[in-house]
């Protein structure tokens, strides 16, 4: 196995993992309906809704961490990182990696680890309402998600460490996006035509491309889009 299939089967893993996670959204807006129903409508509130809905939400969160990162969706705070050279961008990523996030996630799963550990040998349970839920479970999520956090990470790292070498970024797996949609939708209406159909698509092209370009300010998005060939300049 050679390293892109590597990085990709460990994008494979986080993607499973986040798309598997993202149904509990589905389960999370039924609850939340039934119980607004209940509770409104019958007069008749579930004591333990809360504790449910916020374990819900917090394993969606948790879990779907490694599947953002591989998707490098997490928002970047420095807005010169989009006008950097590949491999200054490599070498920026792969220090805050080392500085920062190896030490955090190697804490997260320490601590996780016992936290988890501690709470099934008391058998814990919920003292938010009488009679709470167990909540042992819902804290074995912290170290199964730094895990997975982990492994994308070292992915990342690698990718940093292949884009030093040769330049440029490592394919990345990608994963179906808005823009995606809007072609398969385009691609299958019959009440457009060929013309119209090809200006939408463009059109839908270039707002994704913007939406990547915000890192770069306000103004430097425009002087990219007033002079496209500039970049490869």
């Amino acid at each position: 196995m050679n390293v892109q299939q590597a990085l990709f089967t460990i994008d494979r893993i986080s993607t499973w993992a986040g798309k598997a996670t993202a149904w509990l959204m589905m389960l999370l807006m039924f609850t939340v309906c039934i119980e607004v129903f209940k509770r409104y409508i019958l007069n008749a509130p579930t004591a333990w809704i809360f504790d449910a809905t916020n374990m819900m939400y917090g394993t969606l969160f948790m879990l779907c961490g490694a599947y953002t990162l591989a998707q490098d969706g997490h928002v970047r705070g420095d807005f010169l990182y989009g006008s950097m050279k590949p491999r200054t961008q490599a070498t920026l990523d792969l220090a805050l990696y080392i500085l920062f996030f190896l030490p955090g996630i190697a804490a997260l799963l320490y601590a996780g680890w016992d936290y988890a550990a501690y709470s099934w040998r008391i058998d814990e349970h919920s003292n938010v309402t009488s009679n709470g839920p167990p909540v042992y479970q819902f804290k074995t999520v912290i170290p199964v998600a730094g895990a997975l956090v982990l492994l994308q990470g070292l992915a990342e790292i690698i990718r940093c460490v292949v884009c030093l070498k040769t330049g440029e970024w490592p394919e990345r797996l990608k994963d179906a996006e808005e823009i995606d949609v809007i072609e398969q939708q385009l691609s299958k209406s019959t009440y457009v035509d060929e013309e119209s159909r090809k200006i939408a698509i463009e059109r839908a092209h270039e707002i994704d491309e913007a939406a990547h370009q915000r890192g770069l300010g306000e103004r430097a998005a425009e002087e990219l889009g007033r002079h496209p060939g500039k970049e490869g300049s």
